[in-house]
This record gives structure tokens, C-alpha cells and sequence, in this order.
């Protein structure tokens, strides 16, 4: 199997773990009273994997995005941006013409 289609397979099954998780937290902490509603319904498993399994894709998706900016090089190191000042030094202003009063 390709490296990059392992890597895939596995950043999707972290990212569905994840959701596990994070749809457990949810569940226990009982945000929304979503454990009620879930727990009440009797259509409540299938709104239990829908929950799971949508945010499985989002947390799958950020999960192997991140993993693949993760892997990229830097040539020659981080950019640091403008360059620093060290001192300032006031500048000269010509003026062409004199002010009227």
C-alpha cells in the first residue's frame, strides 16, 4: 500500500476516534440536554451516529490537513519578516517653500 494512502487511512481513523470523544464529552457534560434528547427519542441512535459521524468527517479532514503542513520543510528557516531597527535616528525634511501668514 502507498505511504500516502496509509497516512490517509490513518489520520481518518484518528480523526473519527476524536469524534468519539468529542461526542462522549457531549454527551457528559450534556450540552443543549443533548443526552436526554438523545436517551428520550426512540430514533435516538441514529441522531447518535449521525452526531459521531459528521464530526468524524470534519475532525478527519483536519486531522490529515494538519498532518500534511506538518510534514513540510523550511528552506532556510522560519521568515522572521521586515527587518528589525535597532535605533532611531530622526530624518531631515527639505522644505521647498516657506509657510504664509
Amino acid at each position: 500500500m502507498p505511504k500516502l494512502i496509509r497516512l490517509y487511512i490513518t489520520q481518518v481513523a484518528m480523526g473519527f476516534v476524536i469524534s468519539a470523544v468529542f461526542v462522549g464529552v457531549l454527551l457528559g457534560v450534556n450540552v443543549g440536554n443533548l443526552r436526554h434528547l438523545i436517551l428520550g427519542s426512540e430514533i435516538g441512535l441514529i441522531a447518535l451516529f449521525m452526531i459521531w459521524f459528521m464530526n468524524g468527517i470534519v475532525f478527519a479532514g483536519v486531522q490529515f490537513a494538519y498532518k500534511i503542513m506538518s510534514m513540510a520543510e523550511k528552506p532556510g528557516g522560519p521568515r522572521r519578516g521586515l527587518p528589525v531597527v535597532h535605533s532611531f535616528e530622526p530624518a531631515l525634511v527639505k522644505q521647498d517653500a516657506r509657510a504664509e501668514r
